[in-house]
Order: structure tokens, then C-alpha cells, then sequence
């Protein structure tokens, strides 16, 4: 298992880094080697990715996902990997931004490392790029409040509960 950590400060206030980072369909913009991400479910996305002449497509599991703390995930399919990524205020309009990653390395990329420090190089130029990306834009381009645990989405607090019609008994 190789682990690929970095962080960047980003002169924006904490709930817009987060709110941005919930809008994968966004990460080709500021991520190299992302085609295209899809987001058929609250907890899951479809990820296509390339390496050069090599495309890659996963899907990812949100395991984890509370609004300006963390999201992590898992994928469901080769590439086998992990991340998480946390939110740090610090102080109005900054904040930190981490990213961990768990990567399993298979085939060449375990016998020859290339593939893992193209990884590396993508992963810090990423997190360089959101940072460029979020403060150009100073404000986030959507959202999602939404809330998940174990790989489940909790109901928002502000939405209520659904509505479950109660009948009279007697």
C-alpha cells in the first residue's frame, strides 16, 4: 500500500472549499488525467481517467461525508484505492485542505513504481490546481449539505423527515 498525502491553504472560507469538492463533475477542470466524473448516486461515483493512451473507468463509494469536516471514500473496482479528505477552518475566508490517499499498487506499477509516483505528481499538481481553481473563482460553482455515514445517506436536519401519514385507529 502506498499513501499520498497533501494539503493546500486555500484563501476562501471553509464551507465554500467543501461545498466545491462536492462537485466531482467539476474535477476535470482542475485534476489532470480525469475525463470525466459521474455522480449517479449520493453515495457513489463512476470515474473515467487517463494516463496517457491508457483509460481507465472505477466506480468509488462515499463511505463518509459530513459538510466542511471530511468526505471518504473507497473504490468498487480496479484501480483498488482509498482516500479521504478533510476541511480545516482557518479563520474567516482560509482554510486547509488535506487529501490522503491509500493506493494499492498491481502489475507494472508494483514492480517499476512509475505508475505510482505519476500518481504522486497528478495528486500534488491536483490539489495545486483546486487551490488556483476555487480562488479564481471565489465562490463555489454548487453544492451538496448532504450528510453520509457507513455508507449511507442520513436525512438532512433542515428538510425535516419525510411525511408518513398517520390513520386514525378506534
Amino acid at each position: 500500500m502506498t499513501i499520498i498525502e497533501k494539503s493546500v491553504d486555500v484563501d476562501v472560507p471553509v464551507q465554500t472549499a467543501y461545498n466545491q469538492w462536492t462537485q466531482f463533475e467539476s474535477f476535470p477542470r482542475f485534476l489532470e488525467g480525469v475525463e470525466r466524473i459521474d455522480h449517479p448516486q449520493r453515495t457513489l461515483t463512476h470515474w473515467v481517467t487517463r494516463v496517457g493512451a491508457v483509460t481507465h473507468e472505477f466506480d468509488a463509494e462515499i463511505m463518509e461525508q459530513r459538510p466542511d469536516e471530511r468526505l471518504s471514500w473507497r473504490t468498487l473496482t480496479e484501480p483498488r484505492h482509498e482516500g479521504t479528505v478533510t476541511f480545516q477552518s482557518l479563520g474567516p475566508g482560509r482554510a486547509r485542505v488535506s487529501l490522503r490517499l491509500d493506493l494499492a499498487a498491481s502489475g507494472v506499477a508494483k514492480k517499476t513504481g512509475s505508475a505510482l509516483n505519476i500518481a504522486r505528481r497528478r495528486v500534488h499538481r491536483g490539489m495545486e490546481s483546486f487551490k488556483e481553481f476555487i480562488e479564481g473563482h471565489g465562490r463555489e460553482t454548487g453544492c451538496w449539505r448532504g450528510e453520509i455515514r457507513s455508507g449511507r445517506v442520513r436525512p438532512d436536519p433542515d428538510q425535516g423527515g419525510p411525511h408518513v401519514p398517520t390513520w386514525p385507529t378506534g
